[in-house]
């Protein structure tokens, strides 16, 4: 069955990251039109044939409330009254050959800072923006982007492979943020049920984008359906949750890993 979202106005933040692209081509694709926020309201290169065409860029960041309201009234004046909001934006530390590893009780707070700033405070903010917009209004869905890590903890003997020293650590606050973005989803579905908003995580796991095949055999190794999540694995999950198909569904985290928790 096709989704038809004709008529929305879907917000996405962190629009021109890995992930931002996928949400915004689907939303697209599925009629709505787009709010694309992040710190340049330059399109990415994905999408700059269709900028324009019900996509609009805006440049705000998720730790400054105060430019997420400027975003809002921005998305009240072009493009009307949101309906969707995709809360995507955040830091991810994936391995580098550059350094920036450190042993766990080493890694610098203000790198903790920074990620639970985004990931989790920033995710705060847009929805006490964005959100209580659409819970004043009577309807919306909100779609918090979580991750694998938010349930289970990374194993760092997947980056033994890695000639790094001190050997590579997936950042503690990273898993921190994604099991707190998960928790306020249940608080705001229980706040904001009677209003008609509808908040659940969708937690992608394992996306394929550029790791070392080492790494990816190690995963997929893990994973019951012995590969690693390609960009159309997750259209359909953000679909489901953004479109009247969920509309029973909420406080729920839906988390696309392939049968990677199961284990």
């Amino acid at each position: 069955m096709d989704v038809d979202l004709t008529g929305e106005v879907a917000v996405v933040t962190g629009a021109g990251g890995r992930l931002g692209t996928i949400w915004v081509s689907a939303l697209l694709d599925a009629g709505a039109h787009v709010l694309g926020i992040d710190l340049t309201d330059e399109p990415p290169a994905e999408l700059k044939q269709r900028a324009g065409q019900r996509y609009l860029g805006v440049s705000a960041d998720v730790t400054d409330k105060e430019s997420i309201r400027a975003a809002l009234s921005v998305c009240l004046r072009d493009l009307g009254a949101p309906t969707i909001v995709v809360n995507n934006a955040g830091i991810d530390s994936p391995p580098s050959t550059d350094g920036g590893t450190w042993r766990f009780e080493d890694v610098p707070g203000d790198l903790s800072a920074a990620v639970l700033d985004v990931n989790a405070l920033g995710v705060l903010n847009v929805c006490q923006v964005f959100g209580s917009r659409m819970a004043e209004q009577g309807r919306g869905s909100v779609i918090n982007i979580g991750s694998l890590y938010g349930s289970v903890a990374p194993n760092p003997r997947m980056y033994e492979h890695l000639e790094l020293d001190p050997p590579f650590l997936k950042p503690p606050a990273y898993g921190m943020s994604k099991a707190a973005v998960a928790a306020l989803s249940r608080y705001l579905a229980v706040l904001w049920g009677r209003s008609g908003v509808r908040v659940n995580t969708l937690s992608p796991g394992g996306v394929l984008g550029g790791q070392d095949a080492v790494f990816r055999k190690k995963f997929t190794d893990k994973v019951p359906l012995c590969r690693m999540a390609l960009p159309e694995d997750l259209v359909g999950p953000l679909l489901f949750l953004a479109s009247g198909m969920s509309g029973y569904v909420t406080g729920q985290e839906l988390v696309v890993d392939g049968g990677y928790v199961c284990q």
